[in-house]
C-alpha cells in the first residue's frame, strides 16, 4: 500500500495558494489542503495522513476522517515532525511504501533513515497541478461524451433540466 504523510503547517506554508489563504484564515487553508489531499487520494489512491502541529491549535490530540483522508492534531508538547516519525516506524513494512511531503529539510533526512521517501512541498505541489489537470480532462471528456437529448432544447433549458436532475431546485 501507497501512504502519504503531509506534514500540514508545512505544506501550506509553502504553496503560495494557502500561504496567502493562511494570512486571512488558517482553518480555511486547512480546509483547502484536506480538500487537495482528498483529490490526490481519490486519483492516486495512496492512503493520506494529514498530521497538524498541536502549537497552532490549543487543546488534546485529535484525529479526524474527512473524505477518507486522516486529520491528525498532535498533542500539545509534541511535533507533527515527531508524530510523523512514529507513524513512520508503526507503518512501514514490506507491504507499504512510505512517502512523506514536508520541505523540512532536517525532517526529509530522517525520515529518510528510517526507510520512507521523500517528497517536498514543491514537489506535491507540481503534482497536484498535474492531477488537477487530469480531474479537469476527464470531467471535459466525459461532458463532451454525454448524451444529448434527442429534443433540441436551448442552453438555458437544458441547464434548467440538469438542475432539476440533480436536485437543485
Amino acid at each position: 500500500m501507497n501512504i502519504l504523510l503531509v506534514d500540514g503547517y508545512n505544506i501550506i506554508g509553502a504553496w503560495p495558494e494557502l500561504q496567502a489563504l493562511k494570512q486571512d484564515n488558517l482553518e480555511h487553508a486547512r480546509d483547502l489542503l484536506v480538500e487537495k489531499m482528498s483529490e490526490y487520494q481519490a486519483y492516486t489512491g495512496f492512503q493520506v495522513i494529514i498530521v497538524f502541529d498541536a502549537h497552532l491549535v490549543k487543546g488534546i490530540e485529535k484525529k479526524l476522517k474527512s473524505s477518507r483522508v486522516e486529520i491528525i492534531f498532535t498533542r500539545e508538547n509534541e511535533t507533527a515532525d515527531e508524530r510523523i516519525e512514529k507513524l513512520v516506524k508503526t507503518m512501514l513494512s514490506v507491504k507499504n511504501k512510505i512517502y512523506v511531503a514536508t520541505s523540512d529539510y532536517t525532517e526529509q533526512w530522517t525520515i529518510f533513515s528510517q526507510g520512507a521517501l521523500r517528497k517536498s512541498a514543491r514537489e506535491l505541489l507540481i503534482e497536484m497541478e498535474t492531477i488537477e489537470e487530469g480531474i479537469k480532462r476527464r470531467v471535459k471528456k466525459t461532458q463532451e461524451n454525454r448524451p444529448y437529448s434527442k429534443i433540441k432544447l436551448s442552453e438555458d433549458v437544458a441547464a434548467q433540466f440538469e438542475k432539476w436532475r440533480r436536485g437543485n431546485l
